[in-house]
């Protein structure tokens, strides 16, 4: 594959992104994506547990306010959700990225920094200076532990089902 222009410039080069445990799950027809294991094309939701304080957990009550947050990911963010599996480098990820998005997602390497940048802010990835060895699960519809969350609801079609060659 050619090389991208300046990804050694990015604060991420020579890492490899990979995903934290979290429940998330796949919805929606399949879109533009690269062969791979582990990669559909399909969008991505992710569930997080809220956790509130006493005071809030009254005001939550009293409003009937939503027990999780649902993060559902535009289509580019989640090609990069299913691309960081801690398998793939930087590199790699902004040629794959580069290779389906073309001119959509230039340029490139600073849009890739600030999606795993972000994704690293909001605790749901990590990037490890060398290949994912598998120690926690990073696959779908698994809930961490210390987190509860609700039974999903059938009709929301969110499919957790590991694709083949996905492992974790």
């Amino acid at each position: 594959m050619a090389e991208i222009v300046d990804s050694s410039n990015s604060t991420y080069a020579g890492k490899y992104p990979c995903r934290l445990p979290v429940w998330w799950g796949r919805y929606g027809e399949i879109g533009p994506h690269p062969e791979g294991n582990g990669i559909s094309g399909r969008k991505i939701v992710i569930r997080i547990e809220k956790k509130f304080k006493k005071i809030e957990s009254i005001f939550a009550k009293l409003l009937r306010a939503p027990k999780e947050l649902r993060r559902p990911l535009d289509k580019m963010n989640s090609l990069l959700w299913e691309l960081c599996d801690g398998t793939k480098d930087f590199e790699e990820i902004c040629n794959q990225l580069d290779s389906t998005y073309h001119e959509e997602i230039a340029p490139v390497v600073n849009r890739t920094t600030l999606g795993i940048a972000s994704l690293i802010a909001n605790n749901l990835v990590l990037a490890l200076d060398k290949p994912f060895d598998g120690k926690w699960n990073i696959g779908p519809g698994i809930t961490p532990a210390g987190q509860v969350l609700d039974e999903l609801d059938g009709r929301l079609k969110i499919d957790i089902s590991l694709l083949d060659g996905e492992k974790y």
